[in-house]
């Protein structure tokens, strides 16, 4: 992951959201904020770890944060992706990748032998400052949305 380590001041972006309207990571200053990566909308793994985090926003919310998931697709996909599943996290569209980049999160990856460019499952758990307390590199779906409202009601603990 590019430059991103704990402790790091996240970059800030505004970007389109599902629902119409855009996202911007300062307007949550004064919350944390869990910002997962990840690769497409409506394929499997992508899918469980929205309803996963989905499932437990109001416990997130109940530690302070807030979660924001984003991918490539676009707002009007992300759209039809929260409705199918009925999401309750907010989904940003960062189609030119400019925020998938500056996060180091847009690498080359490899499939069956063929190599090609995509979003590395990636979850940064962000402090009501804007620095950088946790980052989940190469995230596996099962359990993680547990893991992180584990660290975000740790980091809520500690904040206070």
């Amino acid at each position: 992951m590019a430059n991103l380590t704990e402790g790091t001041i996240a970059p800030d972006f505004t970007l389109p959201r599902d629902g119409g309207g855009t996202v911007s990571l300062s307007e949550f200053r004064g919350q944390s904020v869990v910002l997962f990566f990840y690769p497409k909308d409506d394929t499997s793994g992508c899918t469980a770890e929205s309803i996963a985090f989905s499932g437990l926003l109001g416990e997130f919310s109940a530690a302070g944060a807030v979660i924001i998931g984003m991918s490539p697709d676009s707002a009007k996909k992300h759209d039809k992706f929260a409705k199918k599943y009925d999401l309750s996290v907010i989904l940003a569209a960062d189609e030119e990748k400019t925020v998938l980049n500056a996060y180091g999160v847009w690498v080359e990856k490899s499939m069956y032998g063929r190599k090609y460019m995509g979003v590395e499952r990636t979850t940064l758990l962000i402090d009501a400052a804007g620095v950088v307390r946790r980052v989940w590199e190469k995230v596996k779906v099962p359990g993680h949305a547990q893991d992180v409202l584990a660290a975000a009601r740790q980091l809520a603990t500690a904040e206070k």
